[in-house]
């Protein structure tokens, strides 16, 4: 079983850019059609300062951090019994090619189903960029099967 004693913990924050060459790979790689997202231009002319970050892109971000498998090992996850159970994000403000985003990632909850059968970790990432401004709320869900 997954401690509990772990529901609380914080991961020490880490700083990721927001690069446009990224961005216009993560278009292209997603089917984005909209020039918004790869075109510096159309951007300006939508009214934003640079590319915009396509929502989901923060999730890619936040699996820049040091070290990707931290809270798995802290947690004594198994990598072949892990599902990711779910994924959701809170926005706030927007975020730009150039901005340098901090995330603080939080495990909020651990418990099972069952009879222990599936154990659930909820993770909760505040991401705020370099002005300090609030700029998303990441919450995902992994699940450990056992037996």
């Amino acid at each position: 079983m997954i401690d509990k004693k772990y529901i609380g913990h914080t991961q020490p924050a880490f700083t990721v850019p927001v690069e446009a060459s990224r961005l216009r790979f993560f278009a292209k790689a997603t089917g984005q059609l909209d020039s918004v997202y790869s075109d510096e231009s159309a951007a300006r002319d939508a009214g934003h300062p640079a590319l915009p970050v396509p929502p989901t892109f923060l999730f890619c971000l936040e699996m820049e951090s040091p070290d990707p498998a931290a809270l798995r090992n802290l947690l004594g996850l198994d990598y072949r019994r892990l599902l990711h159970g779910e994924q959701r994000f809170v926005y706030h403000r927007m975020v730009y090619a150039g901005d340098q985003l901090t995330f603080e990632q939080r495990i909020d909850d651990i418990y099972d189903k069952k009879g222990g059968a599936l154990e659930f970790v909820v993770r909760t990432t505040r991401v705020t960029n370099q002005r300090g401004e609030h700029v998303a709320d990441l919450k995902g869900v992994t699940v450990m099967r056992n037996g």
